[in-house]
C-alpha cells in the first residue's frame, strides 16, 4: 500500500493518536480523526494535526485505507464490529493498545471487511488529550508488530513504513502470545511496582526529602486507573507469574541482607548493572 496517496483515519485522538498524526501530517499524510471530545477535533483540526474539514464519521471511514484505532481495549472490538459496515473492502485495520490476546483472534474471526493487523507502539508520556500530542513522541522508541497467521506479508511493510515515519528506532515482530509475555515484565510489572511503592505508605511528608532514585523509580504511578486496570485484568495470568517471580526475588535480597551475605549481594549487584547497561546501547 502506498501509503503517500493513502487516507488514514485515527480513532481516538489522545496522546497517542494525536501524536501519530501530528508526525505523519509532518510527513504530508492525509490524516482524519474520529473522537467523542469535539474539543480535541477542533484543536486537531486548528493546529493542522488533521485534515478534517466538515465530514461526517461515517464519510470519514468510508474513504479510509488506513485505520488506526486508539481506544482502551474494551472499546477497540466493539468500535470495530459496529463500523465495518462503512470500511472499504481492502481496509487495514491496527491498534495501539497495550494488550492483544484479548482482541486478536476477536476482531480477526469477526472482521468482515479487510485486515486487522495489530501493533504496539512502546512510547507514552504521565499526560493525556491530543493538546500534548508530540512529532517526536516515538522517535528512539520501539514499536512491536503482532501478526498472526491471517496476516498479510504486505500489510506487515506498510506498518513498518508507518513505523519508520514514526521514526521508531526498532520494529520488532512478536506472536500475540509472545507479546502479552513480554509487557507484562516490561510495561505492567513496573507500573505494578510504582504502585506498590506509592501505596507502601503516606508519602505526602516524604515529598521533603526524595531524590532522584525514588522519583525515577514511581514517576509512571501517575497511572490512568480505568486504562491499567484493563490492561491488569486482560493480562493476569501473565502478570500474576512476573509478579510471583519478583517476589521470589526480593525475599532472595531480603534473606541476604539479613544474613549479611556480601558475596551473594555484590553478585547480585553486578547481574544488575550488567543486564541494565544492555538497554542502553
Amino acid at each position: 500500500m502506498n501509503i503517500n496517496n493513502s487516507n488514514i483515519l485515527i480513532v481516538g485522538l489522545g496522546l497517542i493518536g494525536g501524536s501519530i498524526a501530528k508526525c505523519l501530517r509532518k510527513n504530508d499524510i492525509k490524516v482524519y480523526g474520529l473522537d467523542i471530545n469535539k474539543d480535541s477535533i477542533e484543536y486537531a483540526k486548528a493546529n493542522n494535526i488533521i485534515c478534517n474539514k466538515n465530514e461526517s464519521n461515517k464519510e470519514l471511514i468510508s474513504k479510509a485505507n488506513i485505520i488506526i484505532v486508539c481506544l482502551y481495549p474494551s472499546q477497540v472490538c466493539d468500535w470495530i464490529k459496529n463500523n465495518q459496515k462503512y470500511f472499504l473492502d481492502d481496509v487495514l485495520v491496527t491498534d495501539v493498545t497495550g494488550i492483544k490476546g484479548a482482541i486478536v483472534d476477536k476482531i480477526q474471526d469477526t472482521l468482515t471487511k479487510g485486515e486487522f493487523l495489530a501493533m504496539h507502539p512502546m512510547a507514552g508520556k504521565e499526560v493525556s488529550g491530543v493538546i500534548n500530542a508530540s512529532s517526536t513522541l516515538f522517535k528512539g522508541a520501539n514499536l512491536i508488530i503482532v501478526p498472526t497467521i491471517k496476516n498479510n506479508p504486505k500489510s506487515i511493510d506498510t506498518l513498518k513504513e508507518i513505523g519508520d515515519m514514526l521514526e521508531f528506532k526498532r520494529i520488532e515482530l512478536l506472536s500475540v502470545e509472545e507479546h502479552d509475555k513480554m509487557i507484562s515484565f516490561l510495561s505492567q510489572l513496573p507500573h505494578v511496582l510504582a504502585v506498590g511503592l506509592m501505596n507502601n505508605r503516606n508519602n505526602d511528608h516524604l515529598i521533603r526529602y526524595t531524590g532522584d532514585s525514588f522519583r525515577d523509580l514511581t514517576r509512571i504511578a501517575k497511572i490512568n486507573a480505568s486504562l491499567w486496570y484493563e490492561l491488569f485484568i486482560a493480562n493476569k495470568d501473565n502478570l500474576i507469574y512476573d509478579i510471583d517471580s519478583f517476589i521470589e526475588t526480593l525475599v532472595e535480597i531480603k534473606t541476604c541482607i539479613q544474613n549479611e551475605d556480601e558475596e551473594k549481594l555484590k553478585e547480585m549487584f553486578e547481574i544488575s548493572k550488567v543486564r541494565r547497561t544492555n538497554f542502553d546501547k
